[in-house]
This record gives structure tokens, sequence and C-alpha cells, in this order.
């Protein structure tokens, strides 16, 4: 059985009730789910769980504050559409800045996530 880790949020700072998670990491998680297609909220929360296979959960809670935040900087635009339930839903879409944003922020990531293996790689 895998345990899941909620991303949640505060403010600025996302955190998990027993680790510190980096700042920004939501925001990165969000911009790849929505690079793969545009989609609403509840499909970025689903689509976040799915590919990290039930690893990583996001509340709605800190996903809408999130995805808003990331609208007003321009990295997401959001269009009303209709759901596969047929109901009225913003559907998010990344932007040309937001492309740009999400290969900045997956290179720290990375440079950032293979340092921190090679710590704890040593003997």
């Amino acid at each position: 059985m895998v345990a899941a880790f909620p991303v949640e949020c505060q403010g600025e700072r996302h955190v998990h009730p027993n680790a510190d998670v980096l700042q920004g990491t939501l925001d990165l998680l969000i911009l790849k789910a929505v690079s793969l297609e545009p989609m609403h909220g509840w499909g970025i929360s689903q689509r976040i769980q799915q590919i990290s296979r039930g690893v990583l959960e996001v509340n709605q809670g800190s996903l809408y504050p999130a995805v808003h935040r990331l609208v007003k900087r321009g990295w997401l635009d959001a269009t009303w559409g209709t759901s596969e339930n047929n109901r009225r839903a913003r559907f998010y879409r990344l932007t040309a800045v937001g492309k740009k944003q999400l290969v900045e922020e997956t290179a720290t990531w990375r440079r950032f996530s293979g340092a921190v293996e090679d710590i704890l790689a040593t003997s």
C-alpha cells in the first residue's frame, strides 16, 4: 500500500503536515498537469494523483487558491466550458508565459532534487 502525501498550501508556502515541501512545488505540479491538456480544477487534482500513482493528493482548498494565483501571474488562462459530467466548469490552459515558467521550474526542481539525491547517496 502506498501512502498518499497531501500537498497543501498556506499562502505562498506549501506544506505537508509532517515535512516541509519546497515553495512552488504545487505550482509546478499544476503547470505540468495543465501542460498535457486544458482541464478543470477537479481534473487537475485527479491528474496529479493519477500520474503520481496515488502518492500525491491535492485537496480543493489548496488547489483553487494556487490555480487563481497562476492565472493572476499570467501562467494559466481560464475559460468557461462544459465538463464530462455536463456541468459548467472553468478550464485552465497553459499560456506561452506559463510554458516558459514550466521549463524554468522543472530545471530548478531537477537541479534541487538531484543535489538532494547526491547527498542521500553518500555513505
